[in-house]
């Protein structure tokens, strides 16, 4: 896959190209600021980023960030959405976007909330997906259910990784240990009990092992 768009020239969106997109596409996720990822006509979809740090993210564009750790994810064998472009929104106000084509498969959230039996059998590989990503020094908050897709070939891919921190070597126990704890936070603010933690946490020990 070529990586050009990392050393292209971010393009500005126009407002009556993005008012297309709003009205030929569907919202898949928002918050108080406007939407966040938005399905377009043609299946690709645009994730806008809206920094809390706007003055830094004119120079240093969270797109971009994102796109990198894409690129730093695939050179390790893991597979994520096929990134297409990277966008300024806004210029002034540090408003990037990036334009992908989605990665196909269902998220684990779903599978929790509406196929448990199935999620539970694929515990163990899950188990051992996240020790692979740790033993290779990837670490970030956002390791949840609903940021990992099971894939119709098998195996598991990554769609959320803007907070993705890749260290030298594999990550020690604290950072391990707080990971676990970012993925139990989740499953609380989702509400999501019936989730087997604890043996998620048995089978990650096994892997080690």
């Amino acid at each position: 896959m070529s990586h050009n768009w990392l050393e292209k020239t971010m393009r500005i969106v126009t407002a009556n190209e993005l008012q297309h997109w709003l009205n030929n596409g569907k919202i898949v996720e928002k918050d108080g600021r406007g939407p966040k990822v938005i399905q377009l006509g043609d299946g690709n979809f645009l994730k806008i980023f809206r920094s809390k740090r706007p003055l830094l993210a004119r120079w240093r564009p969270e797109a971009k960030r994102f796109a990198r750790n894409a690129q730093a994810l695939q050179k390790l064998g893991i597979a994520t959405p096929e990134l297409l472009e990277c966008l300024w929104i806004e210029p002034a106000k540090g408003v990037s976007a990036c334009l992908y084509h989605p990665l196909a498969g269902k998220s684990l959230e779903s599978l929790a909330k509406q196929q448990s039996e199935q999620l539970d059998a694929l515990l163990p590989d899950f188990a051992a997906y996240i020790r692979h990503l740790h033993q290779n020094g990837i670490y970030f908050r956002s390791l949840h259910l609903g940021n990992v897709l099971s894939l119709p070939s098998g195996g598991f891919g990554l769609i959320d990784f803007l907070d993705l921190r890749l260290k030298r070597g594999p990550l020690g126990k604290s950072l391990v240990k707080r990971n676990f704890a970012h993925l139990q936070n989740h499953l609380s603010r989702r509400r999501i009990d019936s989730f087997p933690l604890e043996k998620l946490l048995a089978c990650y020990e096994q892997a080690s092992s």
